[in-house]
């Protein structure tokens, strides 16, 4: 803990190349064990490969990094309050993020999905949201700016730790071209979900955000990590595409509107208001 405590830019890409390691290792002794009740065709078949191959894993990795956060002395900084505000053209962010929620939820055939696949899909997207917003959102962001980093800086560089988790993606063998786009379209989406924590005032948000777009997306799409077609996609389809693209582009410029304003200096302005007026923080 020692060493955790002392920042680094480098230590956040440590941390999750560490949490990686650990989730695939933990998947391959899980398929070891129940590998006849998993379907690797299809992982969201049954509930059994559901469960198994995608809910067991990460639920695992969740509470790695619970711990990991709790024995760090790190809880009530990274669920607690934001130490800097956020502005009110931030709420795009969440906006569209939202919107693109909906449209999956519209799109989806629900008469596809047993209940019980549904409620283990959800179950994910929990995990789902508590791993990768912990890591990137909660833990990078606090090690970059105990490091006294600008928000800007923060803000692309955790982004891109989050892109870069979803590389791992190429050891299941998933084509390279989809991977990149992949890595891009969640570096996009990392920015927002760091634009809701800095507009809500908290990770929950991203959390309660992020574990509902996972899920959704599986259940409109039938599968992990599949594309959103928005080439004649029409209602809600069509909705979906037009926040995904929207989100994307919205995540390029807002991270030039971001201020590189260090989160030391923040804290101080924010403790010495001037009289009378509150102030909003970038």
């Amino acid at each position: 803990m020692t060493f955790w405590n002392r920042p680094a830019i480098w230590k956040p890409f440590l941390l999750i190349a560490g949490y990686l390691a650990f989730y695939v290792a933990v998947g391959q002794l899980i398929g070891l064990l129940f590998g006849d009740r998993i379907d690797t065709g299809n992982l969201l078949a049954d509930p059994s490969s559901i469960f198994l191959a995608l809910v067991l894993p990460i639920a695992i990795g969740a509470a790695a990094l619970l711990v990991f956060t709790w024995r760090a002395g790190w809880l009530r900084e990274v669920f607690g309050p934001q130490p800097i505000h956020g502005r009110a053209w931030m709420w795009i962010g969440p906006a569209l993020v939202a919107l693109a929620i909906a449209g999956h939820v519209g799109a989806t055939d629900w008469g596809n999905w047993t209940g019980t696949e549904i409620a283990l899909i959800a179950v994910l997207g929990l995990c789902i949201g508590v791993v990768e917003e912990l890591a990137t959102r909660g833990l990078a962001v606090k090690m970059l700016r105990d490091a006294d980093h600008g928000e800007r800086f923060v803000a692309v560089v955790s982004s891109l730790v989050f892109a870069l988790m979803h590389s791992i993606n190429l050891l299941s063998g998933m084509k390279l071209a989809t991977v990149a786009s992949t890595v891009g379209y969640t570096f996009c989406f990392g920015v927002c979900m760091y634009l809701v924590m800095r507009v809500t005032g908290t990770l929950w948000a991203a959390i309660v955000l992020h574990g509902l777009t996972d899920p959704t997306t599986f259940l409109s799409t039938g599968g992990i990590d599949q594309a959103v077609d928005t080439a004649g996609a029409r209602g809600w389809s069509a909705l979906t595409g037009i926040a995904t693209i929207g989100l994307m582009l919205f995540a390029v410029v807002a991270v030039f509107l971001i201020r590189n304003q260090p989160p030391a200096a923040a804290q101080a302005t924010r403790h010495q208001p001037p009289a009378g007026k509150h102030e909003a923080y970038d």
